[in-house]
């Protein structure tokens, strides 16, 4: 009878350790299984997406830095998105009738570095805004806009008029009417009998109330040798511009004619008396290689190298007739090479109103009045 129960202990014993080997055996088959399977999904395909956006209206600055590193051991494929937006709106209201100088710069960098490395270390960066980040990127500018790229929504140039006639409400619903709406309108200093109407206060408020900017020309003389005479018909022309109340750093065009004598020592003092006065020193005329004027104006350049960089030309050449505004032709001006050009007369005395039709550089219009 004891014999038995000890051989049912024995037997209950047997079982308990039996189940308990085969539960370690379970368990230890099912965790190597496990940690095969995670092993395995680090070489599985993935895919990484990082999306950035900054909203930044009128502070003083944003800093949008995105750093994204990718290591494969696995040799898959990954694929690896970031979207990254900016929004910045700056928004400026000058008040007053005071002086002002208004800049604004705002400067945006957005790269996005993607490294992959698969063994071969190589990178693919995109630059927006002409940066170029890595290895093989490709960089996009895109920090302009407008209609012909000046970043600022303007045309690369203007269409403008001359005349020797008073401007008044009758002129301009002339010209408008028959031609276009002028941005620039080119006016003479001083009264030259039997040639041209000097421009008057009034007439200049007239054409400021327009917005539309004011060109100086100076054509009280006929004669344009000699350097003391360039230099007694600057002075004379600065102060003309005064007594209208131009503002400083507006150019004062020396009207000089093709049928007018012209040497290089002319436009020298003409040069000397509005360099160094608050006025800006231009000149007017056919600037055609055969002319004498561009000869003049090479041999002056030769003599003192500032004159081609500080003195503004306005050329009537070639003339291809008057045109309206819509009609304007591509802007072609010919001039000495290297020279200041704001301005072309392509089209000389329209029979409708006394005109001539002009285009000028939008970059260089902040030299007028």
């Amino acid at each position: 009878m004891n014999q038995g129960k000890y051989l049912g202990v024995l037997l209950a014993a047997g079982l308990l350790l039996l189940s308990l080997f085969s539960g370690l055996y379970i368990y230890k088959t099912g965790f190597l299984e496990g940690k095969e399977s995670i092993n395995a999904a680090q070489s599985m395909n993935g895919t990484n997406n990082i999306q950035n956006n900054i909203d930044n209206n009128g502070a003083d600055s944003a800093q949008n830095n995105v750093e994204n590193t990718i290591d494969n051991q696995g040799g898959e494929e990954v694929k690896n998105n970031i979207t990254n937006n900016i929004t910045n709106n700056v928004k400026v209201t000058v008040e007053g009738d005071g002086d002002v100088v208004n800049s604004v710069t705002n400067s945006i960098s957005n790269g996005v570095m993607n490294g992959t490395g698969n063994g071969n270390d190589s990178g693919n960066g995109n630059g927006n805004g002409n940066e170029n980040d890595s290895g093989n990127g490709n960089g996009n500018g895109n920090g302009s806009g407008g209609d012909n790229g000046n970043g600022d929504g303007e045309s690369d140039f203007v269409w403008g008029i001359d005349t020797a006639s008073a401007t008044n409400e009758e002129f301009n619903m002339c010209v408008r009417d028959n031609f276009g709406d002028p941005e620039v309108v080119g006016r003479y200093l001083g009264d030259k009998e039997g040639v041209s109407a000097g421009l008057t206060q009034e007439e200049a408020e007239l054409v400021k109330s327009n917005n539309d900017e004011i060109l100086l020309i100076h054509n009280r003389f006929s004669d344009a040798t000699g350097f003391e005479n360039g230099v007694q018909e600057g002075e004379e022309a600065i102060s003309l511009a005064r007594e209208l109340g131009a503002p400083e750093g507006t150019a004062i065009f020396a009207d000089i004619e093709p049928t007018y004598p012209v040497n290089s020592d002319f436009i020298r003092g003409w040069y000397d008396a509005l360099s160094s006065s608050a006025y800006v020193p231009g000149i007017y005329g056919i600037f055609s290689s055969e002319r004498n004027l561009a000869a003049a104006y090479n041999q002056a350049v030769s003599q003192n190298s500032n004159i081609q960089e500080d003195t503004y030309i306005w050329t009537a050449a070639p003339n291809v007739g008057i045109t309206t505004e819509a009609n304007a032709p591509e802007y072609q001006p010919a001039a000495p090479e290297g020279a200041l050009v704001i301005g072309w007369q392509y089209g000389l005395d329209a029979q409708e109103c006394n005109i001539d039709t002009n285009l000028f550089d939008n970059q260089y219009t902040d030299v007028l009045w």
